[in-house]
This record gives C-alpha cells, sequence and structure tokens, in this order.
C-alpha cells in the first residue's frame, strides 16, 4: 500500500546506530538476543517480511526458500559472502540478494598481516609467558620466530582483499606471488609488484607464507586438500582469514602436529565455530573467532550499505550491490 513502511526482519543484532537509522527507516523486527536463529525461526521470519536482513551465520537453502511464501522479495546480506544462502534458488523465486562488498576490505587485510606476524614472530607464546607469570627474563634465544621481510608470500584469490594484503606484504618487504581464477591486468600486476602463477601447484610449492583470501565455492571445498598442502615447503605457514572451507582442515592439522608445515593463522574454520580441538593443542597454530572484519567502523558501513540496498530496492530500483548467480 502507498506510503507504507517495508517489513525488515532482522536476524542478529547490529551497531545500534545502524538499528536506529533502519527503525527510522523500516517498520523493522530486531532480534532482541545475540543469537542465531534456528531453521524454524528463519523461514517463519521469511514468511514475514518482505525484506530479510541475514548473516553469514544463517544459512538460507533451497528447502527453506520453498517455504518462504510470498511475500519476501529481498534478501540483505549484512556481509560481503553470500555462499551461506542459495541465490539461484532465490532469483527463481524472485527474491533478489544484495551484499555489502568492499567494506571489510582494509580490516581483512590488516588481520592477515597481524595473523602472519603472530605466528612467524610467536607472539601468543609470549603473550601466554607474560600473562602466567613464567618469564624468567630475556635469553639469547629465547622466543625466536623468523622475519618476513624477504619472505615470499603466495595469495590464493587476487580480489579486493587478496589485493590489500598484496600492499601491505610489500611494504615489509615480502615478496608477492599470486594465483588467482583470472589473472589481473598488467597495470595493477605492475603496481603490486606481484608475479602471476597459472598454476597453484607450482605456486605452492615455492612460497614460504600462503594467504587464502578466495570465497567458499563449490570449486574452492578444500581447494588446499592433502595433496597440494604436501607441495608446501616443511616451515611454510598458512593464513586463512576467508572461508575455512577451503582448506581440509583434518589434513592441515595432521602436517601441523608433524612439523610438515612451520605454523597456521586461521580466523575461519570448515566446521563454523566448531573448532578441530586438536588445533588447540599446537603451539604453532594461532587462532581467532572470526574477527577479520570486526571494527566498529567497518561494522557500520557494512549496515550503511544494507541500508542504501534496501532503500533503493523500496524506491523501485536495482539494490546497488545486487548479487546474481553469474557472480559466484
Amino acid at each position: 500500500m502507498p506510503g507504507q513502511k517495508l517489513s525488515v526482519v532482522v536476524t542478529r543484532r547490529l551497531p545500534e546506530v545502524v538499528e536506529t537509522r533502519m527503525s527510522e527507516l523500516f517498520d523493522v523486527e530486531l532480534r532482541e538476543a545475540d543469537t542465531k536463529m534456528d531453521k524454524a525461526e528463519l523461514v517463519a521470519a521469511m514468511t514475514r517480511a518482505d525484506v530479510l536482513v541475514p548473516c553469514v551465520t544463517d544459512q538460507i537453502d533451497a528447502g527453506m526458500l520453498g517455504q518462504a511464501g510470498n511475500r519476501l522479495k529481498l534478501i540483505a546480506n549484512y556481509g560481503a559472502g553470500v555462499d551461506h544462502i542459495d541465490v539461484s534458488t532465490a532469483r527463481q523465486r524472485g527474491i533478489l540478494v544484495s551484499n555489502t562488498p568492499g567494506v571489510m576490505t582494509d580490516d581483512t587485510a590488516d588481520m592477515t598481516i597481524a595473523l602472519m606476524l603472530a605466528v612467524t614472530r610467536r607472539i601468543p607464546e609470549g603473550l601466554s609467558v607474560m600473562q602466567e607469570g613464567r618469564w624468567t627474563g630475556w635469553a639469547p634465544t629465547a622466543y625466536m620466530g623468523s622475519r618476513i621481510g624477504g619472505k615470499r608470500l603466495g595469495i590464493l584469490g587476487m580480489g579486493r582483499i587478496g589485493q590489500a594484503v598484496a600492499r601491505r606484504a610489500a611494504a615489509f618487504g615480502m615478496q608477492v606471488h599470486y594465483h588467482n581464477r583470472r589473472r589481473l591486468h598488467e597495470d595493477i600486476e605492475t603496481a603490486l609488484e606481484a608475479t602471476y602463477w597459472e598454476s597453484l601447484d607450482q605456486m605452492l610449492a615455492r612460497v614460504d607464507v600462503l594467504s587464502i583470501n578466495c570465497p567458499h565455492t563449490p570449486s574452492t571445498f578444500h581447494l588446499m586438500n592433502a595433496r597440494r598442502l604436501k607441495l608446501m615447503k616443511p616451515g611454510a605457514v598458512i593464513v586463512n582469514t576467508s572461508r575455512g572451507e577451503v582448506i581440509d582442515e583434518n589434513a592441515l592439522t595432521r602436517m601441523l602436529r608433524t612439523g610438515d608445515l612451520g605454523g597456521a593463522g586461521l580466523d575461519v574454520f570448515e566446521r563454523g565455530h566448531e573448532v578441530n580441538p586438536r588445533l588447540r593443542e599446537l603451539e604453532n597454530v594461532v587462532l581467532l573467532p572470526h574477527m577479520g572484519s570486526a571494527t566498529l567502523e567497518g561494522r557500520v558501513e557494512m549496515g550503511e550499505k544494507v541500508l542504501i540496498n534496501i532503500k533503493t530496492f523500496d524506491d523501485g530500483h536495482r539494490p546497488p550491490d545486487l548479487v546474481v548467480p553469474s557472480m559466484l
């Protein structure tokens, strides 16, 4: 009806400033508890909303979309990744999907470098010693790590975040190599001083640090499987701030335990928040709770993109960050 506000259901708590603005613009149902909705709650939300605002913890599959009814017209995802949403089925049912690309680029790239340093310089070990009061003083051979300057960095996935990682790595004196679905334009390669490898296997055998920055798709699931992990140098370090499903976590854990890999910095995991307990036991592994984009500035900017996508849709136009199956 003319003048009637769009009905929007938000599945998780968002920064207060985002929730306030959303409530001013739309008829919003906010989530009081900061817990993820279960499957039944998500389906129920889709039946009563014109717009659903989910995030990465909300798995929305074809079966759930089939129960959504006819009211839902837009899924305005709070986040860049949409591998948790069956975009093809949504589009077939006339439901648009939007996301928030570009917002978390710098924050995630910063965290990637932070994890590289944390692993190679053994920062968690030092922190643990200090917090537990076990430090007995400086010693010439204590807590020796390795420099990242002069090392070869391999970037798997050279999109926005991969390129941001490359720029930061160059500032630390690292040699940048990359493998991507499509080779970058020559001007971008030159600016980044990046070497392209058409063969992922050949790149893996030559790098000292691997940064995973590609999305999770059917073609990237377990892209880093046991065979590829074995191609890497015994002292190599893997950092993953993208999606946990890209790595075969069991194979990675085995190689870290046997010393076939030097270490790992992981912000994401193959089974979401269910972290392999054997990973927690390893001193050469740094584990973080999916903090890559966790800055106040970034999360507010994500919310602003969601607002723009919904408002543009409400005004009868195509959301600026519309996701189409051909993009995936």
